[in-house]
Protein backbone atom coordinates (compact mmCIF):
# COMPACT_ATOMS: atom_id res chain seq x y z
CA UNK A 1 0.00 0.00 0.00
CA UNK A 2 1.21 3.01 -1.04
CA UNK A 3 -0.04 6.85 -0.03
CA UNK A 4 1.51 10.16 -2.01
CA UNK A 5 0.98 13.37 0.16
CA UNK A 6 2.14 16.92 -1.39
CA UNK A 7 3.31 19.69 1.05
CA UNK A 8 3.08 23.23 0.13
CA UNK A 9 4.13 25.74 2.90
CA UNK A 10 1.80 28.92 2.61
CA UNK A 11 4.04 32.16 2.73
CA UNK A 12 3.57 32.91 6.81
CA UNK A 13 5.57 32.17 9.56
CA UNK A 14 3.21 29.08 11.07
CA UNK A 15 4.77 26.33 8.82
CA UNK A 16 8.72 27.85 9.08
CA UNK A 17 11.82 26.18 7.03
CA UNK A 18 9.95 23.79 6.03
CA UNK A 19 11.24 21.13 3.93
CA UNK A 20 12.46 18.78 7.38
CA UNK A 21 8.73 18.82 7.91
CA UNK A 22 8.43 16.52 4.57
CA UNK A 23 11.44 13.87 6.25
CA UNK A 24 9.89 13.84 9.26
CA UNK A 25 5.98 13.53 8.54
CA UNK A 26 7.63 10.47 6.64
CA UNK A 27 9.76 9.08 9.45
CA UNK A 28 6.71 8.94 11.89
CA UNK A 29 4.70 6.72 9.43
CA UNK A 30 7.28 4.45 9.78
CA UNK A 31 8.29 4.10 13.32
CA UNK A 32 4.59 3.17 14.36
CA UNK A 33 1.62 1.40 12.28
CA UNK A 34 -0.34 1.63 15.59
CA UNK A 35 -3.36 3.93 16.32
CA UNK A 36 -3.90 5.01 13.35
CA UNK A 37 -0.17 5.07 12.44
CA UNK A 38 -1.29 2.59 9.15
CA UNK A 39 -3.89 5.43 7.50
CA UNK A 40 -2.51 6.33 4.29
CA UNK A 41 -1.69 10.03 4.58
CA UNK A 42 -0.66 12.41 7.82
CA UNK A 43 -0.58 16.19 7.67
CA UNK A 44 1.57 18.70 9.28
CA UNK A 45 0.31 20.65 12.29
CA UNK A 46 1.44 23.73 11.42
CA UNK A 47 0.12 25.44 15.03
CA UNK A 48 2.74 22.96 16.50
CA UNK A 49 5.74 22.99 14.58
CA UNK A 50 8.87 25.04 14.54
CA UNK A 51 12.13 23.91 12.05
CA UNK A 52 15.49 26.18 11.84
CA UNK A 53 18.72 26.40 11.81
CA UNK A 54 21.79 27.27 13.96
CA UNK A 55 25.22 28.51 12.90
CA UNK A 56 28.37 29.48 15.59
CA UNK A 57 30.88 32.02 15.20
CA UNK A 58 33.68 33.00 16.98
CA UNK A 59 33.32 36.23 19.10
CA UNK A 60 29.53 36.55 17.78
CA UNK A 61 26.44 35.37 19.46
CA UNK A 62 25.13 32.00 17.81
CA UNK A 63 22.89 32.70 14.49
CA UNK A 64 19.57 31.33 14.65
CA UNK A 65 17.08 31.18 11.76
CA UNK A 66 14.71 29.57 9.31
CA UNK A 67 13.31 28.70 5.99
CA UNK A 68 10.00 30.37 4.97
CA UNK A 69 8.78 28.88 2.14
CA UNK A 70 8.86 25.12 0.41
CA UNK A 71 7.56 22.37 -1.53
CA UNK A 72 7.39 18.65 -0.51
CA UNK A 73 6.40 15.40 -1.42
CA UNK A 74 6.14 12.10 0.71
CA UNK A 75 5.32 8.36 -0.77
CA UNK A 76 4.78 5.88 2.19
CA UNK A 77 5.00 1.91 1.24
CA UNK A 78 3.66 0.40 4.70
CA UNK A 79 4.53 -2.64 4.11
CA UNK A 80 8.68 -1.77 2.89
CA UNK A 81 9.77 1.02 4.47
CA UNK A 82 12.79 1.29 2.31
CA UNK A 83 10.87 1.47 -0.66
CA UNK A 84 9.15 5.36 0.77
CA UNK A 85 10.21 8.25 -0.83
CA UNK A 86 10.90 11.64 0.28
CA UNK A 87 11.37 15.00 -1.73
CA UNK A 88 11.48 18.35 -1.32
CA UNK A 89 12.71 21.82 -2.30
CA UNK A 90 12.93 25.04 -0.18
CA UNK A 91 13.54 28.61 -1.63
CA UNK A 92 16.77 29.48 -0.86
CA UNK A 93 15.61 33.22 -0.35
CA UNK A 94 13.01 32.59 2.19
CA UNK A 95 15.83 32.56 4.38
CA UNK A 96 14.84 34.73 8.06
CA UNK A 97 17.29 35.31 10.85
CA UNK A 98 15.57 38.26 12.23
CA UNK A 99 17.62 41.23 10.51
CA UNK A 100 16.13 42.13 7.01
CA UNK A 101 20.16 43.17 6.19
CA UNK A 102 21.38 39.99 7.41
CA UNK A 103 18.78 37.88 5.46
CA UNK A 104 19.91 39.88 2.29
CA UNK A 105 23.67 38.88 2.70
CA UNK A 106 22.67 35.47 3.28
CA UNK A 107 20.58 35.56 0.56
CA UNK A 108 23.90 36.98 -1.94
CA UNK A 109 26.31 35.41 -3.42
CA UNK A 110 28.92 35.10 -0.64
CA UNK A 111 26.61 32.46 0.95
CA UNK A 112 23.28 30.94 -0.25
CA UNK A 113 23.84 33.02 -3.79
CA UNK A 114 19.83 32.61 -4.01
CA UNK A 115 19.72 34.39 -7.62
CA UNK A 116 21.85 31.69 -8.88
CA UNK A 117 20.61 28.68 -7.10
CA UNK A 118 17.39 29.75 -5.97
CA UNK A 119 16.71 26.14 -4.66
CA UNK A 120 17.93 23.56 -2.22
CA UNK A 121 16.71 20.24 -2.85
CA UNK A 122 16.29 16.89 -0.81
CA UNK A 123 15.90 13.14 -2.60
CA UNK A 124 15.76 10.57 -0.18
CA UNK A 125 18.04 7.45 -1.24
CA UNK A 126 17.28 5.46 2.21
CA UNK A 127 15.07 4.60 5.44
CA UNK A 128 16.48 2.76 8.12
CA UNK A 129 14.61 2.04 11.29
CA UNK A 130 17.30 2.09 14.14
CA UNK A 131 14.89 1.54 16.74
CA UNK A 132 11.22 1.73 17.96
CA UNK A 133 11.74 5.31 18.16
CA UNK A 134 14.44 6.82 15.96
CA UNK A 135 14.60 6.61 12.25
CA UNK A 136 17.59 7.00 9.85
CA UNK A 137 16.75 9.02 6.71
CA UNK A 138 19.31 9.37 3.77
CA UNK A 139 19.22 11.13 0.86
CA UNK A 140 21.16 13.77 -1.51
CA UNK A 141 21.45 17.35 -0.16
CA UNK A 142 21.94 19.84 -3.42
CA UNK A 143 22.97 23.13 -2.11
CA UNK A 144 24.89 25.89 -4.14
CA UNK A 145 24.56 22.64 -6.62
CA UNK A 146 26.58 20.55 -5.33
CA UNK A 147 24.87 17.63 -4.13
CA UNK A 148 25.85 15.43 -1.31
CA UNK A 149 24.62 12.42 0.75
CA UNK A 150 22.90 14.11 3.93
CA UNK A 151 21.47 11.48 6.89
CA UNK A 152 18.09 12.94 8.93
CA UNK A 153 18.00 11.19 12.59
CA UNK A 154 14.22 11.58 13.22
CA UNK A 155 13.07 10.70 16.80
CA UNK A 156 9.22 10.14 17.18
CA UNK A 157 6.81 10.21 20.08
CA UNK A 158 3.14 8.77 20.33
CA UNK A 159 1.09 12.05 21.61
CA UNK A 160 -1.98 9.59 21.87
CA UNK A 161 -4.70 8.96 19.11
CA UNK A 162 -3.88 9.80 15.22
CA UNK A 163 -1.28 12.67 16.47
CA UNK A 164 2.25 11.74 16.63
CA UNK A 165 5.20 14.02 17.64
CA UNK A 166 8.67 13.82 16.64
CA UNK A 167 12.02 15.62 16.70
CA UNK A 168 14.41 15.60 13.41
CA UNK A 169 18.13 16.74 13.69
CA UNK A 170 20.70 16.88 10.83
CA UNK A 171 24.27 18.23 10.71
CA UNK A 172 25.39 20.53 6.92
CA UNK A 173 29.20 21.08 6.64
CA UNK A 174 28.48 24.09 4.14
CA UNK A 175 32.18 23.99 3.17
CA UNK A 176 31.18 20.95 1.22
CA UNK A 177 29.21 22.80 -0.53
CA UNK A 178 31.84 25.63 -1.70
CA UNK A 179 30.34 28.07 1.12
CA UNK A 180 33.14 28.92 2.01
CA UNK A 181 32.96 32.98 3.33
CA UNK A 182 33.55 33.61 6.80
CA UNK A 183 35.37 30.27 7.76
CA UNK A 184 36.76 29.92 10.23
CA UNK A 185 35.23 32.73 12.17
CA UNK A 186 32.07 31.44 10.98
CA UNK A 187 31.47 27.43 11.68
CA UNK A 188 31.41 24.95 8.96
CA UNK A 189 28.56 22.77 10.72
CA UNK A 190 24.92 24.24 10.34
CA UNK A 191 22.73 22.25 12.91
CA UNK A 192 19.29 21.71 11.48
CA UNK A 193 16.26 21.17 14.25
CA UNK A 194 12.58 20.52 13.74
CA UNK A 195 9.81 19.68 16.20
CA UNK A 196 6.66 19.14 14.74
CA UNK A 197 2.96 17.15 15.31
CA UNK A 198 1.48 15.06 12.25
CA UNK A 199 -2.07 14.05 12.26
CA UNK A 200 -2.89 11.16 10.27
CA UNK A 201 -6.16 11.26 7.98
Amino acid sequence: MTATLTLTAPPRRANAVAWLVAVVAGAAAFADRGAGAERDAWRIDPTHTHIGFVVDAVGFPRTQGEFRVFDGRLSIDFDRPAASRVAFTVRADSIEVGSSSFDDTLRGSNFLDAQRFPDIHFESTRVEKRDGSTIDLTGDLTLLGVTRPLTVEVEVKRLGGARLGFVAHARIDRLAYGMNSGFPIISRDVDLTVSSEALAG
